[in-house]
């Protein structure tokens, strides 16, 4: 039999800005996550690629991953 904590999702980060999100956008910031390739050389370009694939994936808008970062790094 399966437990209630082995059929809840595990989130990546627990932050103030990452709870605030809805449980669809948590979705989709735990696929970025997930997804991203962080030993690419080019940073900038893996993050916006993995961005366009997670929001398009969720059907939600690129903006979404943004306004998380933009949340997460004070601005």
């Amino acid at each position: 039999m399966m437990r209630v904590n082995q059929l809840l999702k595990k989130n990546v980060v627990d932050t103030t800005a990452f709870n605030n999100l809805s449980p669809q956008h948590k979705d989709v910031v735990n696929d970025f996550y997930n997804q991203v390739n962080y030993d690419n050389n080019d940073v900038v370009r893996e993050v916006e690629t993995t961005i366009d694939k997670v929001a398009l994936k969720h059907n939600v808008k690129t903006d979404v991953v943004y306004d998380y970062i933009d949340k997460e790094i004070g601005e």
